[in-house]
């Protein structure tokens, strides 16, 4: 099959590169100039360098799926509004309208679990169809555009999944996050300061983030104008300091975790958990 890839060298995209490739697929993957991937890939797609509203409709003809992984300011602290606007939702939307006039039928897209915002404190178990209340410029962005790019499938009758990713981690993330952060103070044998770890979370490895995306290029159940919208998660809740202890232990660490040490962030969501089928 042949994809086109936005996203490619970041955290989840060089997971999806890698898996996509294994998999057989012809792969052309955006990327900006110097930027590589977040882990080695033993082969490489074919690489388009170029800005997102660089691409030409040219560079979409042939492509059978668009795999939208980009995302622009998706750790904290988030950029301005304006921006997040502009490169999750405007240019987005330029994009898939020219892969639209370049015959482009199904589009895969990486949703955010946060798009949900205080709606997501309601529920034991969120389900895809609940409502988006988003209070944070990045999780705006990704609710609009999840609201815009649906719009778009069911007008230009489009297949569209929209796959919204709850507490991803993994090999490649940002080293500020909280998984790398911990694996940095075990490797070193320092102790590791946190909140008292009640934070109840779907923590999802990355690689199977990877494998969901790469099994949706294939899916038989979406249909055009029908676009659907799923959680991706392990069905597993844990809490923060249950995931901190597998982990610490798994390394072998020295120091010790430090419950109660920093507080919690202010209106931090004390519960964040997904509804997954079956």
């Amino acid at each position: 099959m042949k994809i086109f890839v936005t996203g490619g060298t970041g955290f989840i995209g060089s997971h999806f590169l890698s898996k996509a490739l294994i998999a057989g697929h012809e792969v052309i993957a955006l990327r900006r100039e110097g930027s590589s991937p977040r882990v080695a890939l033993g082969t490489h797609p074919r690489w388009l360098v170029k800005e997102m509203s660089e691409v030409t409709e040219e560079d979409l003809r042939g492509i059978e799926v668009l795999v939208h992984l980009a995302a622009h300011s998706a750790n904290v602290p988030y950029d301005k509004l304006s921006e997040c606007l502009r490169w999750n939702v405007w240019e987005p939307c330029a994009l898939f309208e020219k892969a639209i006039k370049a015959g482009v039928r199904r589009f895969i897209i990486a949703g955010s679990c946060f798009e949900y915002g205080k709606s997501g404190e309601r529920y034991e178990f969120i389900p895809p169809d609940a409502p988006l209340e988003p209070t944070q410029s990045y999780p705006i962005s990704k609710a609009a555009a999840s609201i815009a790019l649906t719009g778009l499938a069911r007008g230009k009758k489009l297949e569209m999944l929209i796959l919204r990713i709850f507490q991803v981690f993994g090999e490649g993330e940002q080293e500020s996050r909280f998984w790398p952060s911990l694996q940095k103070a075990a490797r070193s044998g320092e102790d590791f300061p946190m909140t008292a770890g009640g934070q109840v979370r779907d923590f999802v490895p990355v690689e199977t983030v990877a494998e969901i995306f790469v099994a949706a290029l294939a899916r038989t159940d979406l249909r055009a104008g029908e676009p659907k919208i799923e959680n991706v998660g392990t069905g597993k809740p844990q809490t923060l300091r249950a995931f901190a202890e597998f982990w610490w232990k798994q390394w072998s660490a020295k120091g010790k975790l430090k419950f109660g040490a920093v507080p919690h962030r202010p209106n931090e969501v004390m519960r964040y958990v997904p509804e997954i089928p079956g």
